[in-house]
């Protein structure tokens, strides 16, 4: 019993060094890692509170009609101008038909407003020739005065029926012009019935299928731009003291650890993110609870970070604003 308390007594005494050696390491480490991490907040601000963003386009259908063909699948990858959706066009193309009669009839009937104006043009001359010859023999006293008071008022008779040929022809070009106007919208009508993608980029929430009547402004598909993606990053209000933009900034994607990629702050929101929420605070009514507020900072990629990685609007990363 003896010899084993004293053994134990040796192996404590014998292991005090190196438990001191660990113990010496372990604080070295902590305050290394705590120095490290008090150094890093001086020169840097962090949040975790961000998110990559990305142009959205609504597809929308700007005219009513039943769908004929979907020629896009989900993530699908569109450039600007190819056509996502198509819809029935016989209706638009019934009135772009009557559109188009309708401008020629409006052509016939300038053409034969223009031949009734030419013909009272001629009668009002031939007319306006005769009263002046019978002006002179009636000076001669070779006609008398009701034979000139006939030619006259026959002259005034064609001159008041060549301004209303004139005005009815003037009004036939005015159809005219409607009924162009008719056709044009009648064939915009028709070019609607094409849904195109406004943008460059790949298809999202698509909630369209043939066979599916749709109304004007209802949107068929989300758009997600692939030109340009940003961070929006909401640091707290206590840390915007030395923010700036063109600072330097570190981002973290969760999507792929290990990685980080370069970007600048490109400007700071003027207003807090509950500003801008659906119901804003009031603190001018019952009882005031003060909470650090986030305000919205723009940070946009150097580089192309896309060229090697995936990124996609929505994913969640950390950024560091070197501020010193």
């Amino acid at each position: 019993m003896m010899e084993t308390e004293k053994t134990a007594k040796e192996a404590l005494k014998s292991s005090s060094p190196i438990q001191l050696v660990i113990t010496a390491l372990a604080v070295l480490a902590a305050l290394v890692w705590g120095g490290s991490k008090l150094y890093h907040s001086f020169l840097y601000v962090e949040t975790d509170n961000a998110q990559i963003e990305g142009d959205v386009y609504p597809v929308i259908s700007r005219v009513p009609g039943r769908v004929q063909q979907v020629l896009c699948a989900d993530n699908q990858h569109v450039a600007a101008g190819d056509t996502l959706v198509r819809l029935d066009p016989a209706d638009f193309l019934v009135k772009r038909d009557m559109a188009a009669a309708a401008l020629d009839n409006a052509h016939a009937a300038v053409a034969a407003a223009g031949e009734s104006a030419a013909a009272a043009a001629a009668t009002r001359q031939k007319l306006a020739a005769d009263l002046r010859r019978s002006e002179n023999l009636r000076r001669q006293d070779v006609i008398s005065a009701s034979e000139f008071d006939a030619v006259k008022a026959a002259a005034i008779s064609a001159s008041a029926q060549s301004a209303a040929a004139q005005s009815q022809q003037k009004a036939a070009s005015a159809q005219v012009n409607l009924r162009e106007a008719e056709l044009r919208n009648a064939e915009l009508q028709l070019s609607y019935t094409a849904i195109t993608a406004p943008a460059a980029g790949h298809v999202s929430r698509k909630n369209v299928q043939p066979g599916q009547y749709v109304a004007a402004g209802q949107q068929l598909i989300a758009l997600v731009g692939s030109g340009k993606l940003w961070v929006v990053a909401n640091f707290k209000e206590t840390q915007l003291e030395n923010l700036r933009p063109g600072q330097l900034v570190a981002i973290k994607v969760d999507a792929y650890p290990g990685e980080e990629f370069e970007g600048k702050v490109e400007s700071i929101s003027s207003g807090t993110g509950s500003r801008f929420a659906l119901l804003p605070p009031d603190n001018a009514s019952g009882n005031f609870v003060k909470v650090a507020q986030r305000v919205p900072v723009k940070i946009v990629f150097t580089g192309n970070p896309g060229k090697k990685h995936k990124l996609a609007a929505g994913m969640n990363v950390i950024v560091e604003v070197r501020v010193k």
